[in-house]
């Protein structure tokens, strides 16, 4: 499953690899070879542009502009609890007690395996606590952060 921030708010969807594409709702997406979009069988031009966090997909004279949600920063045995995805470091962090933060919103970066890892919020709420800060090493699945309703 995968979280976008669009527009309309946080849509979650769960797209299928097949030989290679990505199919989702059977649209299939071809990244092999620059950017395509199959609708019906027909291949149609996209063109990609990323600017910060935000995704562009131009396609069929639509513009979509999308920011992926980063997996990872979930718990699924606390609710509210922000977890490292894999062992690292923390490069930066946004946010403090008591501050209110909306889905989607980026929390903290972490490096891991030489990548830029953000967490972001899962919903809004409000930070009840700040667990590691710049500088700090952490375990996967270290609470990094707590987020109430």
């Amino acid at each position: 499953m995968m979280e976008f921030k669009t527009a309309e708010g946080v849509v979650e969807i769960t797209v299928n690899r097949k030989n290679g594409l990505f199919e989702y709702s059977g649209i299939f997406a071809d990244l092999s070879d620059g950017a395509s979009i199959i609708i019906d069988g027909k291949k149609h031009n996209a063109h990609l542009a990323k600017v910060g966090d935000v995704w562009w997909v131009h396609v069929l004279g639509h513009t979509i502009q999308l920011e992926l949600i980063e997996p990872g920063a979930n718990s699924g045995d606390e609710e509210g609890s922000l977890v490292a995805p894999m062992p690292g470091k923390i490069l930066q962090v946004f946010v403090a007690e008591g501050e209110r933060v909306n889905a989607g919103q980026p929390l903290m970066v972490m490096e891991a395996m030489k990548m830029e890892h953000r967490i972001v919020a899962s919903h809004d709420g409000i930070v009840d606590a700040v667990h590691y800060n710049v500088g700090d090493q952490v375990i996967q699945g270290a609470e990094l952060l707590t987020l109430s309703e």
